[in-house]
């Protein structure tokens, strides 16, 4: 239950008020000026303080209401008075407190619910609190799972760009976790209370996205029954993710560029704009710039969402977080079914590893479940992991390629070893051309720097350490 100051300075309902509280569980300690309730907070905490307005001698309420809420974490506060005005009770609230009740008849009766009704937002406030702390150390980057240097990369941004208001931009193949880092970009940042308000774009009809994001009035349209607050309205003082946004219907993005512009929302129907104060994270497993050539983005609204790039690597490019990650998914998985399959068999680790993973980290999670809720002891095994996996070939008795106008051979291709052994000639070509400039390679292969360098990583630990112009991987860039 609840600890309970009472400041009074009548012993008689001091006295009636630490009975009545006390018999409902609640510890009550009571107080009969505002020096020994300052005391009191000063060495106690308390959820819920009670006062007289007028105390004697000398002595106001309100100091008490000032000091509560001065106290880390504040109580809530219950103004009582026997003098009763309407300037009282808003010079209470105005002040912080958070009931204000006239002596009366009906005092007893009045505590019993206002006790309840304090202790219980108290109570909630806690756990809102709780819940929002255990959200901040779930969405730090120290809380991911990744120590490739791909990933470091990807987090190292994440801190510097969170503390700043500044719009981003996520992009990367799906399952990469993009409204993951969404996220730890919130709670990092100043606005971490505010809500995170997540809108997928592409799931949304198309004659409806526009009253979800802005709202509307009733009588806007047909079927608008009464009047709807939009999702940005819903995000103010925080951040609203708007995930897939290259589905983002070509007719509605002017209307989002003025959003980015000018930090105000029209809703249908209305004759008036609502200043909004939201940080923007957009998130798109889409070529943005190629469908920007294609006609199907705006370029403007693509600079304003594009302040900063986070890019997120593929699992396939960063395959040493894989045992990583499949023991933070056997915790957490073991956790929820109530298992107990603490190893993987060493065959089971091979077959994963090498596993290309067209559905990147949501894809190795789910195949992590399906083993912890299949296994039958505790270790997970091939019996446990999907066919695709178990049976999956990396190729090396496949043909590496095939000559235009051979047929197709029979035992099939290696098509990811073709396509990197593709890349790594045009790489090799434009490290050549730009005499072994990175930043200039990069350029050339119309690739950023962090796209170029995240490949470059890749095929040198594949060639055995060598750089693509044959020298050391320290050569300046």
């Amino acid at each position: 239950m609840g600890r309970v100051l009472v400041v009074d300075d009548e012993q008689g309902l001091r006295d009636v008020l630490e009975v009545l509280i006390s018999t409902r569980g609640h510890a009550v300690r009571a107080t009969r000026s505002v020096d020994e309730a300052a005391k009191a907070l000063k060495s106690d905490s308390f959820d819920l303080v009670i006062t007289d307005l007028r105390l004697e001698p000398g002595g106001d309420g309100i100091e008490v209401v000032r000091l509560a809420r001065a106290c880390s974490p504040p109580p809530e506060v219950i103004v009582m008075t026997a003098f009763g005005t309407r300037e009282n009770a808003q010079r209470a609230i105005s002040e912080g407190a958070s009931f204000y009740l006239e002596k009366g008849p009906h005092l007893a009766t009045d505590i019993e619910v206002l006790v309840g009704q304090a202790i219980n937002k108290r109570r909630l406030q806690e756990d809102n609190d709780q819940l929002r702390r255990a959200l901040v150390n779930r969405y730090r980057p120290e809380g991911f799972v990744g120590k490739s240097p791909a990933m470091q990369d990807v987090l190292e941004l994440v801190q510097r760009v969170a503390p700043l208001k500044a719009t981003v931009l996520i992009t990367g193949e799906s399952g990469t976790g993009k409204e993951r880092i969404a996220k730890s970009i919130h709670y990092l940042s100043s606005g971490k209370d505010g809500p995170f308000v997540p809108i997928n774009c592409g799931a949304i009809p198309e004659n409806l996205i526009e009253s979800e994001l802005f709202g509307h009035l009733r009588g806007a349209f047909t079927g608008a029954d009464q009047a709807k607050r939009g999702l940005f309205e819903a995000a103010q003082g925080g951040t609203i993710f708007l995930d897939e946004i290259g589905e983002l219907p070509l007719a509605l993005q002017p209307k989002l560029l003025r959003v980015l512009q000018e930090r105000r929302v029209k809703a249908l129907g209305a004759t008036a704009e609502t200043e909004i104060d939201v940080r923007v994270i957009a998130a798109t497993n889409r070529y943005l710039e190629a469908e920007v050539k294609a006609g199907r983005f705006r370029e403007d609204l693509y600079f304003r969402l594009n302040v900063v790039e986070v890019e997120l690597p593929p699992l396939r490019d960063r395959r040493d977080d894989i045992p990583l990650l499949v023991s933070a998914f056997l915790d957490r998985f073991n956790k929820e079914y109530g298992r107990k399959v603490e190893s993987i068999a060493p065959e089971a680790m091979e077959r994963l590893q090498s596993f290309p993973y067209p559905g990147n980290v949501r894809q190795l999670e789910n195949i992590i479940e399906r083993g912890v809720a299949l296994a039958a002891g505790n270790t997970l095994g091939l019996a446990q992991l999907p066919k695709e996996v178990v049976n999956f070939d990396s190729g090396p008795t496949r043909p590496a390629a095939v000559v235009h106008g051979d047929p197709f051979p029979e035992q099939g291709i290696d098509l990811e070893r073709i396509v990197e052994d593709f890349e790594w000639g045009l790489i090799e070509q434009a490290m050549e051309k730009a005499a072994g400039v990175k930043t200039r390679a990069a350029e050339l292969l119309g690739l950023t720097f962090r796209q170029f360098r995240y490949k470059l990583a890749k095929y040198e630990q594949r060639r055995g350490g060598a750089t693509a112009d044959g020298a050391d991987k320290t050569r300046s860039t």
